[in-house]
């Protein structure tokens, strides 16, 4: 039985690193991840955070003009709960505000 486990984040980066972790820590399948906005509207999260704040070359000045339209939210399917649990965890690790778990009864 497979489980779907969604947790919401404030920034684009701490979602962006929580893949990264299950990708390359946990070997999950990148195609398993899916990582939408809370909304209808294209976000970068509820705070700006990373490369949305910091000036990278050839810009001289910080940017202020990313889209604040809510949070992002990360979710994948496991098949086991050893690898649903290290999911969890790594939400935790990156501030998510919370999972939620959906079994799938298929």
């Amino acid at each position: 039985m497979s489980v779907m486990l969604s947790a919401t984040f404030d920034t684009r980066r701490n979602a962006e690193m929580t893949v990264e972790r299950l990708v390359q820590q946990f070997d999950l399948d990148r195609a398993a991840v899916f990582i939408t906005t809370e909304g209808d509207r294209n976000s970068v999260g509820e705070e700006q955070a990373g490369s949305d704040t910091e000036a990278g070359a050839p810009s001289a000045e910080n940017r202020d003009d990313a889209p604040l339209n809510g949070a992002i939210v990360v979710t994948v399917e496991v098949g086991d709960e050893q690898t649903a649990e290290e999911v969890r965890d790594a939400f935790g690790e990156f501030d998510s505000a919370g999972v939620v778990e959906t079994e799938d009864a298929g």
